[in-house]
């Protein structure tokens, strides 16, 4: 199981605006020095954390982005979720499943794929952009 550049890199630019919170807003082109990624790609990530209010932008001259939300409101997991969609470790457990599967009573793993989704679910949601702050750089 791998977790998709678009989660990692989303989050390093989440956290690249909470770090330098104070020089908001911040352009992509400096999110993207900084974070050694690509600006194109990056900006294809600001569209759905903008629309699930993780960050937001100004235009013009000084425009940039910035935290839509103090770091410590923001959870992990908002991230994630934003670019990668509901957890679903395997579609019979899947956050965004609205049916059972039809094996669930007879099926002898879907509780342990349910267990490991949840625990992933929790550590994600157990932090914020603010406690991987005072992390940066340790």
């Amino acid at each position: 199981m791998n977790i998709s550049t678009k989660g990692r890199y989303g989050l390093r630019a989440v956290l690249d605006l909470a770090v330098h919170d104070a020089e908001k807003p911040i352009t992509l082109s400096a999110i993207a020095a900084r974070q050694q990624l690509s600006e194109g790609y990056l900006e294809q990530l600001m569209v759905p954390m903008k629309r699930a209010n993780i960050i937001a932008s100004s235009r013009g001259a000084q425009g940039g982005y910035f935290l839509a939300r103090p770091a410590e409101e923001i959870r992990v997991g908002e991230v994630f979720r934003a670019l990668e969609g509901p957890l679903a470790l395997a579609s019979c457990v899947s956050e965004a499943n609205e049916e059972d599967c039809a094996r669930r009573d007879c099926c002898g793993s879907a509780f342990l794929w349910g267990e490991i989704q949840d625990a992933i679910g929790a550590v994600l949601d157990k932090y914020t952009i603010a406690d991987l702050v005072k992390r940066e750089g340790k």
